[in-house]
């Protein structure tokens, strides 16, 4: 989508690009794919422990006896959640709490939630690409998020000691992951202030969409808005400004304005703070709000 958004921009002479509407499209299409595989193909499991109660021995100070479990592995909507004492989410419980019956249906919402959450992360990169180097620091950083992720969720040791989804063959995607935070490092030598280089919609959009496939892959992705949390207040500052605006000439017969401009890091441009300075600290923020993500692994 950002490269015939981009096509049309530069080889047709068209400022406005592809009309919003079929960048929606092709983003819901990328999204019911990625749910449709995550929920159908048999290749997506899990690995959760299964508990043998009749074989533990509370007497006995063997070593082993924290051992009375096994791993096995299954089909399951469970994902990883912050802040709650098990750190686990199934998504059937979203319809099976009206009746046990109703979990076959369990896609009706897994689906479109996939979907929502690859349209705001790939909306939020495009958004967040608005000054030179900010978009591209960001994605390496959330990137370095997520091959940690990866790396503990696939290895047996490290989910049994957090206690988090043990997903087979997850720590392979590493070096995919890796690649990534390479181009973007890469990209940003020559992308940072002063730009020489840019990406278009071309290359924002893919960003997101690569994190946010990513992130659903290895069961993350209600930690996006904790990791990628530059993009969320970069898409909330565009929703306010947007919505406030629309209420307020509506009721008042004149649009005021929360932001001197949106997204929220042109309001601060228009304050006066050097735009190297803007992306300095917004990495920064990535940079807390990425360590606060891998933290919450283990504190609950």
């Amino acid at each position: 989508m950002g490269f015939i958004d981009d096509y049309i921009k530069v080889f047709k002479k068209n400022k406005k690009g592809l009309a919003g509407k079929f960048k929606v499209i092709g983003q819901i299409g990328v999204g019911v794919i990625v749910g449709a595989s995550m929920y159908w193909s048999d290749g997506v499991t899990i690995k959760s422990k299964t508990f043998h109660a009749s074989e533990i021995n509370i007497s006995s100070n063997d070593d082993n006896n924290y051992k009375d479990y096994t791993w096995e592995e299954t089909k399951s909507l469970k994902t990883t959640i912050p802040f709650v004492k098990n750190n686990e989410f199934d998504y059937s419980w979203l319809i099976t709490w009206i009746s046990s019956d109703l979990k076959k249906y369990s896609w009706l919402v897994f689906i479109p939630i996939i979907v929502i959450i690859v349209i705001s992360v790939s909306n939020g990169a495009n958004i967040t690409d608005g000054l030179d180097g900010l978009a591209t620091g960001t994605s390496a950083i959330i990137g370095i998020t997520l091959a940690i992720f990866a790396y503990l969720s696939g290895n047996l040791v490290f989910s049994d000691y957090l206690n988090i989804l043990y997903i087979p063959n997850s720590s392979e995607l590493v070096i995919f992951i890796s690649s990534f935070v390479g181009a973007c490092v890469g990209f940003l030598w020559y992308n940072s202030y002063p730009a020489k280089v840019f990406m278009g919609d071309t290359g924002s959009l893919a960003l997101g969409g690569i994190i946010a496939v990513f992130a659903i892959t290895i069961r993350k992705e209600l930690l996006i808005p904790v990791f990628c949390g530059v993009f969320l207040i970069e898409n909330l500052s565009v929703v306010l400004q947007v919505s406030y605006f629309k209420f307020t000439r509506k009721k008042y017969g004149e649009g005021k304005r929360i932001f001197l401009m949106s997204p929220i890091h042109h309001h601060y441009q228009k304050k006066g703070i050097h735009e190297a300075k803007i992306v300095a600290r917004f990495w920064i923020i990535g940079i807390l709000l990425a360590a606060l993500s891998i933290v919450t692994l283990k504190l609950r």
